[in-house]
């Protein structure tokens, strides 16, 4: 195997360093069953690490950047400006251009690709790094292609990717990128699925936005997207947009906005038993990574393929639970007027000293009342007397209660 370019069953979650975020979920939703993923590679970190580490003139530039704060903003422009412009100028060391080329070699050479830039801070658990470096769809031949690598490479020094690790602490020395090159996929209908809904954090609600064309019209936010929401199998909300526009791509290369036709941009662009297959996926992948997943996928030909999946990091950590009952966590903490997240040692001493069961989540413990709000002999009582510390709690146990879907209520 190459320390320079991987191909994607080479690769999975401990190459995180090798191939960056990216590139390492990709490797991963490779390997599983039923999963389809469009066919490709990735040139490593290390062949960034080369270019870099013999340039003396980044070096330099370096040395310069890591002395700004986020307030240098034309600063920061200027010498990021600098950097791209000189990786972008260096030529591909000859045995990382062969390599790349041996691999182009296996596919047709009238292919087109996407070649897109994967950090080793990006779709990180606690930080996305979403959209902070460049991807360059449908590229063609192996000229175009290499010259976009080298264009991935300087996009890790974008002013908005050195403004968010400075934001975020992350030294710009320690963050690499790797490339990846991936068989272009030109889709009906393209879209973003979440294995928890985005706004209200419910983990039993999948949410799908889905447009014409390639996804790039929604994830740059050109189009408003169908919305679809699906709980155990069922679709139970739509919410189908008016889709004026759509970017398509080109055939000689490159893409274009193009308006769709008056009579199709308000239909629904994926049927029920799509959105449904959708979701079926969308548990599968959630369940080979272990977390909520925001997933990226195109549809050809009654075909899902999957471009992209990384952890959904704005959900707030719930409590681990056993079962797949619903369950209702009250915070301990905001009872006693204690609403920053504790210290290790004061978790475990009120774990180990209470009667009732506490259970962690965000450096804040809870305790269950699912069960006191399924007996009617308790029920009054608990949402009294939590509500009169708190009235904000008592609303939402109050809310929770007349769902009446939530809570299986106790008739002994």
């Amino acid at each position: 195997m190459s320390s320079f370019v991987l191909c994607f069953q080479d690769i999975d979650k401990t190459k995180i360093t090798v191939v960056g975020g990216k590139g390492a979920n990709l490797g991963e939703l490779s390997k599983i069953e039923g999963i389809r993923v469009p066919d490709g590679f990735c040139i490593s970190t290390e062949a960034f690490k080369r270019i870099i580490g013999e340039t003396s003139s980044i070096n330099e530039l370096l040395d310069q950047l890591s002395l700004l704060k986020v307030e240098d903003r034309d600063k920061i422009g200027e010498l990021s400006g600098e950097i791209r412009r000189v990786i972008e100028g260096i030529a591909i060391p000859q045995d990382i251009n062969e390599e790349i080329t041996r691999l182009l070699s296996r596919f047709d050479e009238k292919n087109a690709y996407a070649v897109r830039s994967s950090a080793t801070a990006e779709d990180l658990p606690t930080a996305s790094f979403a959209g902070q470096q460049d991807t360059y769809l449908n590229i063609i031949g192996n000229p175009a292609i290499l010259k976009h690598i080298s264009k991935c490479w300087a996009s890790l020094f974008t002013e908005r990717a050195v403004i968010y690790r400075l934001q975020n602490g992350f030294d710009h020395r320690k963050v690499h990128l790797s490339v990846v090159v991936q068989k272009m996929i030109f889709p009906q209908v393209a879209g973003i699925l979440f294995t928890a809904d985005p706004v209200t954090s419910n983990r039993k609600v999948l949410s799908i936005d889905a447009s014409f064309g390639l996804g790039e019209a929604l994830v740059s936010g050109l189009v408003n997207a169908d919305i679809y929401k699906v709980c155990n199998g069922k679709v139970i909300e739509k919410k189908i947009s008016t889709k004026k526009l759509a970017i398509y791509a080109l055939k000689d290369g490159g893409t274009k906005e193009q308006e769709i036709e008056p009579e199709r941009q308000n239909r629904q662009a994926l049927t029920d038993e799509q959105i449904l297959q959708l979701e079926r996926m969308g548990r599968k992948i959630e369940e080979h990574f272990g977390s909520p997943q925001d997933i990226e996928w195109c549809l050809v030909d009654d075909t899902f393929y999957i471009v992209q999946s990384r952890p959904i990091t704005t959900l707030y950590p719930i409590p681990e639970a056993s079962d797949r009952e619903n369950h209702v966590y009250v915070s301990v903490g905001h009872q006693q007027m204690m609403t920053d997240p504790m210290k290790p040692l004061g978790l475990s001493l009120w774990q180990l000293t209470t009667a009732r069961p506490m259970y962690q989540a965000g450096g804040r413990l809870f305790v269950d009342v699912a069960d006191d709000l399924a007996s009617p002999a308790k029920r009054d009582i608990v949402i009294n007397v939590l509500g009169k510390y708190d009235p904000l709690i008592k609303d939402a146990l109050t809310t929770i209660l007349e769902r009446e879907d939530f809570i299986k209520i106790d008739t002994r």
